[in-house]
């Protein structure tokens, strides 16, 4: 279904060509006595919804399911990776062994950087501050274990933020985009995140019907079945909504026989904006 829903959704329009996902993991937390197979703390249970999300489609490419104790790192290993594609990561998945491996199938990489990292610039390339960019450096780790973690030259971008008042410092393995692409990639890495709360907000995932493992992992997979049809519905009609407001629509009108595509034309649906979250600006001028 992933695959027929990415299909579907297959468009050209991001401003950087090419295959584009955001990977993210997003904790379900569960009730331990009644959870029992799902240790995590001493008095808590959860599992971990590791995604892999394809920016370009908006659609869940890979999904893998963990209990919660796993670290996000740990996830990275199970990635099924495509060659020239880009991968875009949080601070908590700088894991240079791993990043390197990435490098070394020709994908690329763009992950914020932490803030003990160790960098030897070797030279700079220009940016245009008035976007927010403050330096376009390209070096080589300098610490002991992670150089030879990471033994080739990395770039080092940092942004400022003006309307969060933050700095940023990303880490990438391709030297041809533009400082710019570098930070709108990142930027886009939140698409996984709204996709999370979406999930978790509309399709009903943090209460279980059963309390099996195999029982939570059928529901997690049905959600995730339900939005790709959702997406594909969509698509296939043509139709100005959401698609919080088609699965909603579809759900009040489960025994109605009127046809799908005459149900969400003309529904008078009350119009329930998705929630917004503040974004990085960036000046492409």
């Amino acid at each position: 279904m992933i695959d027929l829903a990415r299909k579907k959704l297959a468009n050209d329009d991001f401003e950087i060509k090419g295959k584009i996902y955001a990977f993210d993991s997003s904790t379900i937390d569960l009730c331990l006595s009644v959870f029992w197979w799902a240790s995590f703390r001493k008095t808590k249970g959860g599992i971990k919804l590791h995604t892999l999300y394809d920016i370009t489609t908006q659609i869940p490419a890979f999904v893998h399911i963990t209990a919660a104790s796993v670290h996000d790192v740990n996830a990275m290993d199970v990635i099924p990776y495509e060659t020239e594609a880009y991968y875009i990561f949080d601070r908590g998945y700088v894991d240079f062994e791993r990043l390197y491996h990435i490098t070394t199938l020709s994908a690329f990489f763009v992950v914020r950087a932490k803030a003990n990292l160790k960098f030897n610039r070797m030279y700079s390339n220009k940016v245009n501050r008035q976007s927010g960019l403050i330096c376009d450096q390209i070096g080589k780790l300098s610490g002991f274990y992670v150089s030879k973690d990471y033994p080739e030259k990395l770039r080092r971008i940092k942004f400022y933020d003006a309307e969060s008042n933050r700095y940023f410092v990303y880490l990438t393995n391709n030297m041809e985009l533009t400082a710019e692409e570098v930070v709108l990639l990142y930027k886009n890495r939140w698409q996984v995140e709204l996709f999370f709360k979406w999930i978790k907000q509309h399709l009903k995932i943090k209460a279980f019907w059963g309390t099996s493992e195999n029982a939570v992992r059928i529901q997690i997979y049905s959600a995730i079945i339900a939005y790709c049809l959702v997406a594909i519905v969509g698509k296939e009609l043509k139709i100005e909504r959401s698609t919080y407001e088609i699965l909603q629509i579809l759900g009040i009108s489960l025994l109605d026989k009127t046809s799908i595509n005459e149900l969400l034309t003309n529904t008078d649906y009350k119009n329930i904006k998705e929630l917004n979250y503040n974004q990085l600006s960036l000046s492409l001028s």
